[in-house]
């Protein structure tokens, strides 16, 4: 029989209970590779699904997902006359925070550039696209929104009729899609006494000068609705999406918005590089170093056990040497323990993984790739880790059996 089974079987409780220990620190490093990737996921998840070719934002700013960009809505039909460019669609995004039946609800405001944008592309899970221009919404099912459900956002109600899953922010908010139009009322959205307030200074400012005395008639329309009034601008959008048309060369196209002064173009990977070095950069980092100070524990931990382990079979390993046993034997014996130790923990690890990660409130995504350098990183800390123990039995001289 091999000696580290039948070591193992002699002392089973001890190492059942330390091989649940080295398997719970396990399944918390499989966690934090799971959660580094959800993250990095989410973060990127709008901008790999909306499948654009270039992003127009504000001039100088870095996107929509980096910092505020502010464009006007008619780039969209600036843009669409540029040779080579397909499609051009209005991008709003933002996030809101408000309260449905007594409980929060967060989510991520997603405009759709209606009618040629009807939410087709997203993968939805029950219920139909967009089906008219206002009040109708797409709900991830984080947010917890039934279908048929109505929500008041700004002054209005909106009607759920789709649902999603899986359909995140870079936060880990839920996202919630609209037409454009709806994104931008909700967005802009005021009280009403914010609004009467706002029309009489305009009425004062018009009447403290020469034009507003002369012409009476244009105090009137200063304290009318903001579209009545043709020297202040509409609601900006936060970005104009452009898709390619089939031939057409990306730089070519690229070079025309450049001689736009007022704007900046990304591409979609420009986009994603932007935001993982920026708003999601520094908890990539922590979660990164987070990860391998638990590998380094966990390195620690199952040296001190196998050590600890050794100890205990001081005379057994004398008295291996007394009767012949040579040294490879004992080697083996220590390191086909902890190699024992490792694997169990690993396999007890990824067994409650898949329980514990799906029950997490953010996205917890662990691929084949990082189960199988998981397995060589818990192989390599389980050899490294027997050292310690292999030293110490080298170290035991024979005749210590022989002690009283």
């Amino acid at each position: 029989m091999n000696l580290a089974v039948r070591d193992i079987r002699h002392s089973a409780g001890r190492f059942a209970f330390t091989t649940v220990g080295i398997g719970l620190l396990l399944m918390i490093v499989m966690g934090m590779g799971g959660i580094y990737r959800g993250l990095i996921h989410e973060a990127t998840l709008l901008v790999d699904t909306v499948d654009a070719d270039l992003w127009i934002v504000q001039g100088r700013t870095r996107g929509p997902f980096a910092e505020v960009s502010r464009i006007s809505g008619s780039l969209e039909d600036r843009a669409r006359a540029v040779p080579g460019v397909a499609e051009a669609r209005r991008f709003v995004s933002h996030t809101i925070q408000r309260e449905y039946q007594g409980r929060p609800l967060r989510m991520v405001v997603q405009g759709l550039s209606w009618p040629e944008d009807r939410g087709e592309w997203v993968p939805l899970v029950a219920g139909r696209p967009l089906g008219r221009s206002h009040y109708e919404m797409i709900a991830d099912t984080s947010l917890q929104l039934p279908l048929g459900a109505s929500v008041r956002l700004g002054k209005d109600l909106y009607e759920v009729v789709g649902l999603t899953r899986g359909m995140v922010g870079s936060g880990g908010d839920g996202l919630a899609f609209f037409t454009v139009a709806d994104a931008m009322a909700i967005q802009f959205d005021q009280p009403g006494e914010a609004i009467r307030l706002e029309r009489a200074a305009r009425r004062a400012r018009v009447e403290a000068v020469d034009l507003g005395r002369l012409q009476p008639q244009l105090l009137d329309r200063a304290e009318g609705l903001v579209s009545g009034i043709p020297a202040l601008g509409g609601t900006q959008i936060s970005a104009v999406l452009v898709s390619l048309a089939p031939g057409a060369d990306p730089e070519a196209v690229r070079r025309t918005f450049g001689t736009w002064p007022d704007v900046t173009v990304y591409s979609t990977e420009e986009q994603r590089e932007l935001l993982l070095s920026g708003m999601v950069d520094k908890a990539r980092r922590q979660l990164g170093l987070f990860r391998a100070l638990l590998i380094v524990i966990s390195t620690i931990i199952i040296a001190l056990i196998v050590y600890t382990l050794t100890l205990d079979k001081v005379r057994d390993i004398a008295l291996l040497k007394l009767i012949g046993a040579r040294n490879p034997v004992i080697v083996a014996l220590i390191l086909q323990q902890a190699l024992l130790m490792g694997a169990g923990g690993y396999a007890l690890a990824w067994w409650w993984g898949r329980y514990a990660f799906p029950r997490f409130p953010r996205l917890v995504l662990v691929t084949p790739a990082d189960l199988a350098s998981l397995a060589v990183i818990v192989l390599v800390i389980s050899t490294l880790a027997s050292f310690l123990g292999i030293w110490k039995a080298m170290r035991v001289e024979p005749n210590t059996v022989l002690a009283a």
